[in-house]
């Protein structure tokens, strides 16, 4: 296929969302015109055979800049992210690849004075202070872990950039995300998406938060949605830019349980809390959404019912191949 003028880039291209925002951009404009980043090498087809890929370590800003340069970058969707799990265990490498590698993209976005950037926020941005339920998107904003310091700094960071040089910088805080397609990264909410792959395999799942734990949560298609949707908005229509709270769902891990033995009676989880219980216990339970839905159309498509439907529906077949 033969390359526009100006190209896309994915950093993160190999992490959760970013394995399946990149086929979908690629999809939308052309596989040779969606330049794939990450630190690792690349595990599924369509990021290793289907169009460009190039290693990169975003704290690197002249290796950030060489590739834009190479490929003429137009947008840049920057998904390149230490988690809250890992950003615990991990917290100066957290503060390095969350902030420096979002400094560097928007540094050399505003010297390239490029289209548009996407850099993604969190629920984690709240904290126990913020009121846990129809949480507000203007509201008190104290996280009590490393990676929302980093994603409260990284939405603060955008706004300037959109303010002080007019650089056209958006972002959702997104919810935990449940995929069928990868496996969990690191994540506070990942619990989410590991007992799917348990409760086909083994029919038993031990879980580290407690069962009344209730968090906001996203399909990843809403999630991709989500992300397309906002970055198609009409610049003129958003009044907010890189902090929009986005809802889909809120449930506990006990209400998830049950929809699963819907599917798969024999099904049992048990519960061991860990270090992550506290991460949990300092978010929302509920989001307000509002100025997603009034000022660029959000709207979800998926409940905890259709997604667990279409989880077990999607993983099924997949690990039954795997185990031959």
């Amino acid at each position: 296929m033969t390359r526009s003028t100006r190209c896309i880039l994915v950093t993160g291209a190999c992490g959760q969302i970013g394995s399946e925002l990149t086929p979908v951009l690629r999809e939308r404009y052309g596989d040779d015109n969606v330049i794939a980043t990450d630190i690792r090498s690349p595990e599924t087809a369509c990021l290793r055979d289907q169009g460009p890929f190039e290693q990169l370590n975003v704290c690197d800003r002249g290796a950030i800049d060489a590739i834009i340069e190479r490929y003429d970058i137009h947008t840049v969707y920057h998904m390149a992210a230490i988690l809250s799990g890992t950003g615990e265990e991990k917290p100066n490498l957290a503060w390095n690849v969350n902030l420096r590698g979002l400094m560097n993209v928007l540094e050399i976005a505003r010297g390239r004075q490029l289209f548009r950037v996407f850099s993604p926020s969190s629920i984690a941005v709240f904290g126990p202070e913020t009121p846990p339920d129809y949480t507000p998107q203007t509201t008190i904003l104290q996280p009590t872990t490393m990676y929302g310091i980093t994603k409260v700094t990284g939405e603060l960071l955008g706004e300037y950039y959109v303010q002080r040089f007019g650089l056209d910088v958006r972002g959702v805080r997104y919810p935990g995300v449940i995929s069928s397609e990868t496996p969990p990264g690191g994540g506070t909410t990942d619990y989410a998406v590991d007992i799917f792959y348990h409760a086909l395999q083994s029919k038993r799942y031990t879980c580290f938060v407690r069962p009344d734990t209730v968090l906001p949560m996203m399909y990843m298609p809403d999630c991709i949605k989500a992300t397309l949707d906002l970055m198609d908005a009409d610049s003129d229509s958003l009044r907010d830019h890189c902090n929009f709270n986005i809802a889909s769902m809120s449930f506990s891990v006990e209400q998830l349980c049950s929809e699963i033995k819907k599917h798969i009676p024999e099904f049992v989880c048990e519960y061991e809390p860990d270090f992550r219980q506290a991460i949990a216990d300092s978010w929302p339970r509920t989001v307000d959404d509002a100025p997603a839905r009034e000022q660029w159309g959000w709207r979800p498509q998926f409940d905890l019912a259709s997604m667990t439907a279409d989880m077990l529906e999607k993983l099924a077949p997949r690990l039954k191949s795997s185990r031959r």
